[in-house]
């Protein structure tokens, strides 16, 4: 790889940091959502820097070339993202049916409370 490649990478990395920082600073991504993207990121830097230490890891997993074993672990934390996304898209459509089976009891409610308080009680004329 170029010199620039390295490069490339180690800005890329470095500007993924700041950019999940920053998200999590204002509030704007939860920290269980940010630790596979602050991994992700970590994993680049470290790669970028020590580019030594792929080709380790490349030997050590058996993979016949580097950028295979990056585009399995980029694969992989991605299929992560989307499974943790599933199981709270999951618990959210449970809480999303719980709320509507209690408004829709609560509004049955009210029009029956509406509909006994307009119709008169017994022993009472219709002027008061």
């Amino acid at each position: 790889m170029t010199p620039t490649s390295y490069i490339l990478g180690i800005a890329a990395a470095i500007v993924t940091l700041i950019v999940v920082v920053e998200l999590l600073r204002r509030r704007r991504l939860r920290e269980r959502h940010a630790v596979w993207w602050l991994l992700a990121a970590t994993l680049a830097l470290i790669v970028g820097i020590f580019p030594d230490v792929l080709v380790w890891a490349t030997a050590v997993a058996g993979v016949v070339l580097p950028t295979n074993l990056v585009f399995f672990v980029s694969i992989a934390i991605l299929v992560l993202v989307c499974i943790q996304h599933s199981a709270e898209l999951t618990d959210l459509e449970a809480e999303t049916r719980v709320l509507a089976e209690r408004a829709a009891l609560l509004e049955l409610r009210v029009t029956e409370l509406e509909r006994s308080r307009s119709q008169p009680a017994v022993g009472e004329t219709a002027e008061g």
